[in-house]
C-alpha cells in the first residue's frame, strides 16, 4: 500500500501545489511506518549475530564489569527505545501546529517533552530542533513564489527579490548574534516551565492590548515591497525576544511588522520568510552540533517520522492561520496563551509536570 500511494503522490506532485507536497509527505510517513519493524529487527539481528569466535575473543579481552558499571550503562542500552514512534508523531504535530502560530513552538515542545518524560537530554533537545525542518519545508512550499523571488534577487536580476533578501538578512542578524553569544544563559534561565508560563501570559496580554488598539485605529498598512532596511532592523531586534521560550518568534515579528505599518498579510508573510532563515539556521546549527547524539539515541526513523508529521501539520496550521487573521485578528491567540499558561501553572502546582 505505501508504494502504490507513493506512485500516486509522485504523479500528482508533477503539478506544483500543496496537494503534491501533502501526498508525498503522507507517502513517506506510510513507508517509514512500514519499514519501522524492519529497522527494529535489523538492529536486534545486528546485535545478536556475533559469531562464537568473536564472542569468545571479546569475552577474553574485555574485563568483567562491576555492578556499578552495569547499572551506569543500563540506561544507555535503553536510550534508543526512549522515544517511540507515537511520541515522534505527537511531537511532530505539536511542532508543526505551533511553529508559525504566535503561541511558541519551543514552549509547547518543552512542556510536551516533560509530559512524555523525554526532556532534559541533549538527544531530545536536538530532536525538538531537528523536526523544525518539516515546518520549514511546509512554509517554503506555501510561499514558494516569494521565496523564488528572493533567490532570484540573490543569484539573478530580480530587484524586488534582492531588496527583500537584504531586508531579511538585516532582520536575521540581531537574534542570530544574541542567540550565539547568550546561548548558555538563555537555556539555563529561560528554559523552565515557570518561565514559559510567564512568557505565555505576557504575550497573551500584549496581543489583547494590541487588538484593542488595532480595532480603534483601523489602519490599513503597507505592502511587503515597501519594507525598508530600518523597518527590517526593528523587526529583527524584536525577534530577539523570541529567544525566550513561550514568547514566540512569530508573535513578536508579526506585531513588530504591524506596528511599523505593514498590512496583516504582509506582516505574516515577513514573519514566515524570516522564520525560514532564522529557524533554518537554528536547525542546521543544532543538527551539525548534536545531530549524532540524537541519531545514537533515537536512530533515523523516528526523527524522520517527526519531521513528516511536522510538515503536514504545519501546512494545515499555516493556511488556517492566514485565513483567520485576515478576517478575525489575533485575539484568539491571546486568550489561548493565557489559558494554556493557567493550565501549565496548575500542572506545576499539582506536580504533574
Amino acid at each position: 500500500m505505501p508504494f502504490a500511494f507513493a506512485r500516486r503522490a509522485c504523479t500528482v506532485s508533477r503539478r506544483p501545489g500543496i496537494r503534491g507536497v501533502l501526498l508525498l509527505a503522507v507517502a513517506l510517513a506510510l513507508a517509514l511506518g512500514s519499514f519501522a519493524p524492519v529497522w527494529a529487527s535489523s538492529e536486534s539481528m545486528a546485535s545478536a549475530t556475533t559469531t562464537p569466535v568473536a564472542a569468545s575473543a571479546a569475552a577474553t579481552a574485555a574485563p568483567v564489569p562491576s555492578a556499578a558499571a552495569t547499572e551506569t550503562s543500563a540506561p544507555a542500552a535503553d536510550a534508543r527505545s526512549e522515544l517511540s514512534y507515537l511520541d515522534a508523531v505527537v511531537l511532530g504535530v505539536v511542532e508543526g501546529v505551533t511553529e508559525f502560530l504566535p503561541v511558541s513552538s519551543t514552549g509547547h515542545l518543552l512542556v510536551a517533552g516533560r509530559l512524555l518524560g523525554l526532556d532534559g537530554t541533549d538527544a531530545f533537545d536536538s530532536y525538538a530542533i531537528a523536526i523544525q525542518a518539516g515546518a520549514i519545508i511546509a512554509v517554503l512550499a506555501l510561499y514558494w513564489p516569494r521565496a523564488r523571488s528572493v533567490l532570484r534577487g540573490v543569484f539573478a536580476h530580480d530587484q524586488d527579490g534582492r531588496r527583500l533578501a537584504v531586508n531579511l538578512v538585516v532582520a536575521f542578524v540581531p537574534a542570530a548574534v544574541i542567540g550565539l553569544v547568550l546561548e548558555g544563559p538563555i537555556k539555563d534561565r529561560l528554559f523552565s516551565p515557570w518561565a514559559i508560563a510567564a512568557a505565555w501570559v505576557v504575550g497573551g496580554v500584549v496581543i489583547l492590548l494590541f487588538e484593542q488598539r488595532r480595532r480603534a485605529a483601523q489602519f490599513h498598512g503597507r505592502r511587503l515591497e515597501e519594507l525598508t532596511v530600518r523597518m527590517a532592523l526593528i523587526v529583527g531586534c524584536a525577534q530577539v525576544f523570541g529567544l525566550w521560550p513561550g514568547a514566540s518568534r512569530s508573535l513578536v515579528t508579526i506585531l513588530a511588522g504591524m506596528l511599523l505599518g505593514l498590512q496583516v498579510g504582509a506582516a505574516v508573510e515577513l514573519s514566515f520568510l524570516l522564520g525560514l532563515l532564522t529557524v533554518g539556521a537554528a536547525t542546521s546549527y543544532e543538527t551539525l552540533k548534536n545531530g549524532s547524539t540524537m541519531l545514537d539515541a533515537y536512530g533515523l526513523g523516528r526523527p524522520l517520522v517527526g519531521l513528516v508529521a511536522a510538515l503536514v501539520s504545519a501546512v494545515v496550521a499555516v493556511r488556517w492561520m492566514v485565513s483567520w487573521l485576515q478576517s478575525r485578528g489575533l485575539a484568539i491567540f491571546g486568550w489561548y496563551r493565557i489559558g494554556v499558561a493557567a493550565l501549565l501553572v496548575v500542572l506545576l502546582v499539582t506536580g504533574a509536570v
